[in-house]
């Protein structure tokens, strides 16, 4: 029997693309987006903002009332704000984390009774290759998926004994709508000297010429649904190495190297 899956953000980008992975494999599955409607064959949209915990949970609880369970759950509703940590507005950072790290608590509060309940299940976090490697002028986003990453690591031990799975998925540069949603602050460039424009200007390149959306939404229905599993999966064979050497060098190398890049 297939699996029942529910992702969220899966109305474009790696999430359409995995809800689509998915249903191939067998699936049944459940979006959940502040769309009207997504039109993906196969797949059975649900309206909702996973920042709202009411609603959050009205998808959850509308996935097993129709199917009796949930076995997977995919966290892949967000967003990226750039600009510089001085200008940026404290409520812009606090909708970053809103959507990007208590979006994921929204859901996952929602759906770890049942799994528990039900003797097991699988959960599905995407980070980012920024938080092991933070990125200026992208503070707050690296640090929301930092926030995620160091978060599913904790609960990940929490919730092992009933048999839920936590996995955390690191992307590298995809190529996507999100370089084009990513909401772009150039306030106090002048003040910078130009470094703000030129840093996002260098981020969206390596996204748009990086790994496609179907290569990741295709990775990500396979961390999904595999047996066993990593608690952290870095996706992107270069991004690997990356992180494999942030554990070689010192921060202060690696943050030098990474400000020459993206700071400079």
């Amino acid at each position: 029997m297939g699996k029942v899956v529910l992702i969220t953000g899966g109305s474009s980008g790696i999430g359409k693309n995995a809800a689509l992975a998915l249903v191939k494999m067998g699936c049944t599955v459940y979006e959940m987006s502040r769309k009207e409607s997504i039109g993906l064959e196969g797949v059975r949209h649900i309206r909702g903002d996973v920042t709202d915990e009411t609603q959050a949970a009205a998808a959850v609880r509308e996935v097993v009332e129709r199917e009796g369970r949930l076995d997977v759950l995919i966290n892949n509703a967000g967003f990226g704000i750039s600009g510089a940590v001085e200008f940026t507005p404290p409520s812009e950072a606090r909708r970053q984390f809103d959507v990007n790290f208590f979006g994921m608590v929204n859901m996952n509060k929602a759906a770890l009774p049942i799994m528990r309940e039900q003797g097991g299940g699988r959960i599905v976090c995407m980070s980012s290759v920024a938080a092991p490697i933070a990125i200026p002028f992208q503070a707050y986003y690296s640090a929301s998926k930092a926030a995620v990453r160091t978060y599913c690591l904790a609960l990940h031990e929490e919730v092992r004994p009933y048999g839920v799975e936590i996995c955390v998925i690191m992307p590298g540069d995809i190529a996507t709508g999100f370089t084009a949603a990513r909401a772009k602050s150039a306030e106090g460039d002048d003040v910078y000297g130009g470094r703000i424009s030129r840093s996002v200007a260098v981020m969206e390149h390596d996204e748009q010429t990086g790994m496609t959306a179907e290569f990741a939404g295709n990775f990500v229905a396979k961390i999904a649904t595999k047996k066993g599993h990593k608690p952290v999966v870095t996706m992107g064979g270069k991004y690997k190495v990356f992180v494999f050497l942030t554990r070689l060098m010192s921060t202060r190398l690696m943050t030098f190297l990474v400000g020459k890049i993206y700071a400079s």
